[in-house]
């Protein structure tokens, strides 16, 4: 190279010559080994080159027509990844091998060959001291000149901290040249080891650390630069091979010991303060965005194949850096960037991903939001954006399937974040629920039950520690995690294949069902019933081969309608205590002298009529509150446990053939089946008096034991009224409630009213609801509000959504008179008579699991004009509606059928 087109580049790095004279140099050098500044130097020199090769090697010196075969800008170079560039560079310093000097058209748009200030004069020194060869002499000068203009490159920077970003940032506004830090940006956030060095919070050393610190200066830097060497050499992790050479300016702030198991070592705040300064500069936002397309892969890579968070739980760094730029959900983002992030980060292992749970579940509701809805937009976008259908599925997508298992770490933190409750559990039951007596069969078939174990439980769940039905309000409410136009999409019938078959390279959405609307979880729970009656059901058929005995693959109950409960609860009775394996057969019910064929219709008006017998105040099993218009256990009840096991299997078959029930239980009965005890805040909606009564004694003012003389001792009465006495303490009578024991009070009062006095029928009512749902994935799709929901159905009827959804046939269309006139008259019934239609129509007065708008109605023509009522065919929702000549007429008939509907017959 001439001395002219020495003089045209930035700086003029040592080069690696194949002269005598540079071997000398070499040589020469090694002889003062024993010097300490000589020898820190040569290494600083030795790393300086390693980098001019990496960089040759991934970006090229910028003349397209080099002839250096190991140059990037040569013709017909193959470009290789950064672990195998950082492995090369290595062996090319080893062997001397040719270094370009920089083209003139690289000059100001790239970093590559452009020295640090820490290495400025010695890199030089270090080729050049008594070598007597002009070369070296002539490299060092060169360099000294160019010392202003590197000192404001950065190039030595490998990690970032606020300070830095500042210092380097107030650089570049001086000189009106953004460049430097746009390039020190797109160094580091492409690193993986660069930005987990990135950030750290300063911990000042201690005494001890001072005086070893004091002894080990001297030996630190060849420490770094072998453990460097040896860690290049035979694990490089993508993306950061090259800052293993070095630490950069200094050496982090903050300690590299792992931190605990609820921090980072990362200054989140700090981490703020830089985005709020970086992200209103359009060309810096550039820089992050191009950083993390290239930073992403190799996190993947790093996570999946090397194991590096093990290593090193300060990994998670990088991820907590990333997801605090809040503009993470901007269209630049979505299409590339944070698909790929989202897939890096679901391959966090679980100890990751609880620990990101609890630490963003500190970081506030609008916070957390911010971090929600970014995934969400993602999930959305992606939806959008393409064509997804049985041929096309949603769950193939990658961007979609990341995004929402990152979800459900923010999932977990809203509930870590929220009012939590973790107390308070429910005890199991003392007597495991019954196996079916078929087992022996199952086994011998080879078909074992997939979870006699019990329910299944989401590892981030135990990892966490929480469950859904533990917090009692969360950060941000649950339902903006439901994404509406991924339900849409959703082939139900397929994930619900690949949510039981449980294979790694198929997933399943029914494992993050915070994302599924109740409907769409009430499908996947409809597959896994009517899939489970199939099996038993063949099964049965198997058996009765076997052992020769008469087939009986159904659920049959005979009843007289007079007698309901007695033949039903009996019947029941029975087969729980035989075969409980047979309650999960498909349902069956045949009222004694009527002709109704059971295909669904039939059992709705079974469970309507149990439903009004049980909750009958006159029996006496469970008490009517009028002011809330719920029930609740009878503590005083004669009736025997046996009765309550029974009324737990009729709500378990209610929901195990997809049957509404009209029963009305305050939201503590769902959460104590869920597993959670009732506490004093339960008190507000299963006993308001109460709870107002005690809120008023915890927040009193005064003195409670003189003004209001209580004791531990409280009354309650019997079914007749009697007062009966009970000690929430030992000789409670005698124990005065103070301002001091008024919190203890009210705790054991509520803990008896809700779980002490009725745990005998709690217990029985819960142990006969697992008997037919143990095996559901019911407890793990489901809250307890959704569970309401799903056994009640919605309260909100509207009608109007059902006119739309509602289909015809027989000749009828939305635009036939007759169809005109029925809505018409339909729409002017007050609440009563349309909850009246409804149970003639469909066998129950309540709407389905989202509403009437997802309830499939019929209404077909059943011939002219005629005197003849309307009929329906329940079992599938069809309305037989003669063509009445006149509005009126229709109004009469109309209300006439359904005022005096009873019993079913054939027409």
């Amino acid at each position: 190279m001439n001395p002219d087109a020495k003089q045209d580049c930035e700086c003029a790095p040592p080069q690696a010559e194949t002269s005598p004279a540079g071997g000398a140099d070499r040589e020469h050098e090694e002889t003062e080994a024993e010097n300490p500044e000589a020898s820190r130097m040569k290494r600083a020199a030795a790393k300086h080159l390693i980098e001019r090769y990496y960089h040759q090697l991934t970006e090229g010196c910028g003349d397209d027509a080099c002839a250096n075969a190991w140059c990037a800008s040569a013709p017909g170079f193959r470009r290789t990844d950064n672990n195998a560039a950082a492995v090369k560079a290595l062996e090319l310093y080893k062997a001397n091998a040719e270094l370009c000097d920089p083209h003139p058209s690289k000059k100001g748009t790239t970093s590559a060959y452009v020295e640090s200030n820490a290495l400025g004069g010695g890199a030089a020194a270090a080729c050049g001291v008594g070598s007597g060869g002009g070369g070296g002499n002539s490299r060092m000068n060169h360099h000294r000149d160019a010392g202003n203009f590197v000192r404001e490159d950065f190039k030595d920077v490998t990690f970032l901290t606020e300070e830095k970003v500042y210092e380097i940032l107030g650089v570049c506004a001086d000189k009106g040249d953004y460049s430097p830090l746009i390039r020190v940006i797109g160094r580091v956030f492409s690193s993986a080891e660069g930005l987990v060095q990135s950030f750290r919070r300063a911990t000042p050393p201690t005494k001890e650390e001072l005086k070893s610190l004091q002894g080990k200066d001297e030996d630190k830097d060849e420490d770094e630069k072998e453990a460097a060497s040896s860690a290049m050499e035979e694990d490089p992790p993508a993306s950061s091979s090259l800052s293993r050479l070095g630490d950069g300016v200094g050496g982090a702030t903050g300690a590299d010991a792992p931190p605990g198991p609820d921090e980072v070592s990362v200054d989140i705040e700090a981490v703020r303060r830089v985005y709020a300064r970086l992200l209103s500069n359009e060309k810096i936002e550039a820089a992050f965005l191009n950083a993390l397309v290239y930073l992403s892969p190799n996190v993947e890579c790093d996570l999946t194949y090397h194991n590096v968070y093990s290593r090193d739980p300060n990994y998670l760094n990088l991820f907590v850096i990333v997801m605090e730029n809040s503009n993470l959900h901007s269209p630049e983002y979505l299409e590339i960037a944070l698909p790929q992030f989202c897939k890096a980060m679901s391959k966090l292992p679980l100890p990751a991903l609880g620990k990101l749970a609890r630490l963003w579940s500190r970081r506030g509701a609008a916070a957390l939001r911010r971090v929600l809805e970014t995934f969400q937009q993602l999930i959305t976008y992606k939806v959008i954006s393409n064509d997804f259908g049985s041929r096309n599925l949603v769950n193939d997508d990658d961007a979609v399937v990341g995004a929402t298992r990152c979800l459900k770490i923010v999932y977990y933190a809203n509930v870590l974040g929220g009012d939590l409750d973790t107390g308070h559990n429910e005890e199991e039951d003392d007597e495991p629920v019954p196996e079916s007596s078929e087992l022996a069969l199952h086994e011998l078939l080879g078909e074992e039950r997939r979870n006699k174990k019990g329910p299944r439980v989401d590892p981030l769940e135990t990892e966490v520690g929480a469950r859904a039905s533990d917090c009692r309000r969360p950060l941000v409410p649950f339902e903006e995690f439901v994404n509406e136009p991924l339900n849409e999409v959703l082939e139900m019938d397929k994930d619900y294949t690949f949510f039981k078959v449980e294979t790694e390279n198929k997933f399943s959405f029914m494992t993050c069902p915070f994302i599924l609307n109740a409907v769409t979880k009430n499908l996947g729970l409809y597959y896994d019933n009517r899939i489970r009656m199939y099996s038993e059901r063949r099964i049965t058929v198997l058996y009765s081969l076997v052992q020769g005995q008469q087939l009986n693959p159904y659920l049959r109950l005979k009843v007289r309608r007079d007698h309901i409960i007695d033949d039903a609860l009996v019947r029941l009775e029975m087969i729980a205590m035989e075969n409980p394996a047979d309650l999960k057969k498909q349902l069956y019910v045949e009222f004694e002298g009527e002709q109704g064929v059971d295909e669904g219709g039939v059992s709705k008006e079974f469970f309507q009529l149990v439903v009004e017998e049980i909750f009958n105040p006159d029996i006496g099993m469970f008490t009517y509150d009028e002011n809330t218009k719920l029930f609740w256990f009878n503590p005083s009840s004669f009736e025997n446990e046996g009765q309550y096991t029974l009324i737990g299997i009729v709500l378990g078959l209610a929901i195990y053939n997809n049957c509404i029930l009209d029963v009305h239980f305050p939201m503590v009965v769902y959460r104590k089946l869920m597993g959670k005890r009732g506490t004093f805040r339960d008190l507000a909606d299963s006993n308001p008096v109460l709870f107002q009564s005690l809120t008023e004694l915890l927040q009193y003012e005064g003195s409670v034991e003189d003004d209001m003389m209580i004791t531990f001792q409280i009354s309650q009465t019997d079914l007749f009224g009697n007062p009966l006495m009970h000690d929430l303490r030992e000789n409670g009578d005698k124990i005065p409630v103070t301002n001091d024991n008024r919190k203890e009070f009210v705790a054991q009062y509520s803990e008896y009213v809700l779980n002490k006095s009725v745990e005998k029928q709690f217990k029985a009512f819960r142990r006969g609801f697992h008997m037919v749902t143990n095996e559901s994935p019911l407890k793990y799709l489901f809250r307890p509000e959704e569970i309401e929901l799903l056994i009640c159905g919605s309260r909100n009827l509207d009608f109007l959504a059902l006119e739309e959804t509602t289909e015809y046939d027989g000749g009828y269309n939305r635009d036939s008179r007759i169809i005109k006139e029925f809505w018409e008259t339909l729409h002017s019934f007050g609440d009563d008579q349309k909850r009246l239609f409804l149970q003639f129509t469909t066998g129950t007065d309540r709407a389905p699991v989202g509403g009437l708008g997802k309830l499939k109605m019929i209404i077909a023509k059943n011939g002219p004009d005629t005197e003849r009522l309307p009929t329906s065919h329940t079992c599938f929702n069809v309305l037989l509606l003669p063509e009445y000549s006149t509005k009126d007429k229709l109004r009469e008939r109309l209300l006439k059928a359904i005022t005096y509907a009873k019993g079913f017959g054939m027409l």
